[in-house]
């Protein structure tokens, strides 16, 4: 598919789930799936056989997640990062958000760092690593604002893990397909559940976003 095709149907698909795109976001979301697609070939990346649901799935589900960014967040990180979406896409959406990605394997990591450089990103960095790893970085702890993460088996306990990475009163975005069950039952504390909403339509996709409690003052 040439650029020009592409563009038009990344447009006609954010038409349909009615999801505003400027023109500028229209030329990185581009730049970011010919990057993903080419490098799809040498490495298993993500699943790009039907065009429209790759559109869909990663490119405008974090776009229409950047809406449900906390305002004055200014630091990302994402959970597996693996071919760069929600990554990437949010924060070209969310414009100013610092990020992180998360992801153990090397070769996919390779990708990231080589789509930070391609697409030009600012304050981005790829951690190889799992992310229980990080906890032995203080710096790490509370750092963040915004926690996402997409294709992760959801317990208490991964959930207590992550939480540590996220500021009292920070947000975590949860990525989920329409047969996801409800994780009302695995929210532990500090977390509370917030709001679930419809991401993209045609795929009936929904965030799920937690909220870490503020600490109470004395």
């Amino acid at each position: 598919m040439g650029v020009r095709d592409f563009r038009t149907r990344l447009s006609k698909r954010a038409a349909k789930a009615r999801i505003p795109l400027t023109a500028e976001l229209i030329d990185k979301l581009t730049a970011y799936y010919e990057l993903l697609a080419r490098w799809n070939k040498k490495i298993n990346l993500t699943a790009l056989e039907d065009p429209d649901a790759a559109i869909d799935r990663l490119l405008l589900e974090p776009v229409a997640a950047a809406r449900h960014v906390a305002v004055g967040a200014t630091r990302l990180m994402d959970v597996g990062s693996g071919g760069g979406s929600p990554a990437i896409p949010l924060k070209l959406a969310a414009n100013g958000l610092g990020l992180t990605m998360v992801e153990v394997k090397a070769r996919k990591s390779a990708f990231l760092r080589e789509a930070v450089r391609h697409l030009g990103l600012s304050d981005t960095t790829v951690e190889t690593s799992r992310f229980e790893e990080l906890l032995s970085r203080p710096e790490l702890h509370e750092r963040f604002d915004v926690l996402s993460l997409r294709a992760v088996r959801l317990e208490p306990r991964m959930l207590n893990t992550i939480q540590a990475f996220v500021r009292p009163g920070g947000q975590i975005m949860l990525f989920q397909g329409p047969t996801r069950a409800d994780i009302g039952e695995i929210v532990v504390h500090p977390l509370e559940w917030t709001a679930t909403h419809t991401l993209a339509e045609p795929l009936q996709s929904r965030l799920t976003v937690l909220t870490k409690r503020a600490r109470l003052s004395r």
